[in-house]
């Protein structure tokens, strides 16, 4: 398939800037993949479609401030960083804007967000064939740390701030309730509509919830450059499969109820984690899977079937995106054409009724 085949004109004024005024305000699109039907509801509404028995997995990887910003030693030249992956203590592969003209030994200051000169340094010791650079930071002692007194939550470039900067909202609203490990540059943004209260109201159901991690990287998110998908590649991402959240699905999976995955990114661990060569031999009856860490590629689009996830939790995605295949690849498992083609005919009726796009926008929930 070509990329162009996933492409859709979305009014700029459908592009969410900020969040709902409450996390569950936001609308739900209800989509039924046996009845090809659609429903308009609320977040709220959530629970009356969810049953007894059903496993909904999370993602609980937090978004840390992962933006900085300072100048080149040399030149004064303004630059910004976005912290990607940790190599080792105080070594970090990093997203380096303008990055162009920068070199190897290239040293960089980095400021308070009021501009106040920061403790933080670092030298540029590689630039990578992607465009990546890896930077040695010197001054603190632990990076990670120091981000979050420095750095600005890591916002896509569509919400658009005054200032360029992120706002004490968006620490706020740019994370889930339930996240608790820092490593995500972008959220899981379907994780975002929960509320504490919610979450009881679908215990209080016996829905069944269990944790999975997936940290976001950057390329995540980025729209895919190639004429054919088939000829894109994923960025690497850390996962980790817990043990207590193994045995829910496995269990569930035999008992005939229901893997609700919230997020394409808990949809990438388990599909991940099922491929794995400790659970492959397992992803088929008697279906099985073992706790499971690692990093994954994995990339799933038209016409790829699923092993482990009955449902999914998304929001609006971006034209082109990985993100976008893969919930059309969900719409219509093991089919080429059909999921894209209903994904736009159900994007489109979502843009005349109004709905809101992409990471502080609306949601839709596929079963």
């Amino acid at each position: 398939m070509q990329t162009a085949d996933f492409d859709f004109f979305l009014p700029p004024e459908r592009i969410a800037q900020h969040p709902a005024s409450r996390r569950d305000g936001s609308r739900l699109l209800l989509l039924d993949r046996t009845t090809r039907t659609v429903q308009h509801r609320t977040f709220a509404e959530l629970p009356e479609y969810l049953r007894s028995g059903d496993v909904l997995v999370v993602n609980n990887s937090r978004v840390f401030p992962a933006r900085l910003r300072g100048y080149k030693e040399a030149s004064g030249g303004l630059i910004e960083i976005l912290l990607l992956d940790e190599l080792s203590p105080f070594l970090w592969r990093v997203l380096l804007r303008p990055g162009k003209r920068v070199r190897p030994g290239t040293r960089l200051i980095f400021t308070t967000p009021s501009g106040t000169l920061a403790p933080l340094t670092a030298e540029v010791v590689a630039k990578e064939a992607d465009g990546h650079c890896c930077l040695r930071f010197f001054g603190v002692a632990d990076v990670s740390a120091a981000a979050w007194q420095l750095g600005e939550m890591p916002l896509p470039p569509y919400i658009h701030r005054s200032s360029g900067e992120s706002t004490t909202e968006d620490r706020d609203r740019y994370q889930t309730v339930y996240a608790r490990h820092d490593g995500s540059v972008a959220a899981p943004t379907a994780g975002l509509h929960f509320t504490p209260e919610l979450i009881q109201q679908l215990k209080d159901r016996g829905v069944l919830i269990r944790e999975v991690t997936l940290h976001v990287g950057h390329g995540t998110f980025a729209p895919v450059k190639t004429e054919a998908i088939e000829h894109h590649a994923m960025h690497e991402e850390r996962y980790e499969l817990p043990g207590e959240t193994a045995h829910a699905v496995t269990d569930a999976r035999r008992e005939g109820r229901r893997v609700i995955a919230i997020g394409t990114t808990s949809v990438r661990v388990l599909e991940s984690a099922a491929r794995a060569p400790e659970n492959a031999r397992h992803a088929v009856e008697p279906f099985r899977l073992t706790a499971t860490t690692g990093r994954t590629r994995i990339y799933i689009h038209p016409p790829a079937g699923f092993l482990v996830v009955d449902g999914m939790l998304t929001n609006f995605h971006l034209p082109r995106s990985t993100l976008l295949m893969l919930v059309s690849a969900f719409a219509a498992p093991g089919e080429l054409t059909a999921g894209r083609d209903w994904i736009l005919d159900v994007y489109r009726e979502a843009i005349r009724e109004g709905y809101r796009f992409f990471s502080y926008g609306d949601a839709m929930l596929i079963l």
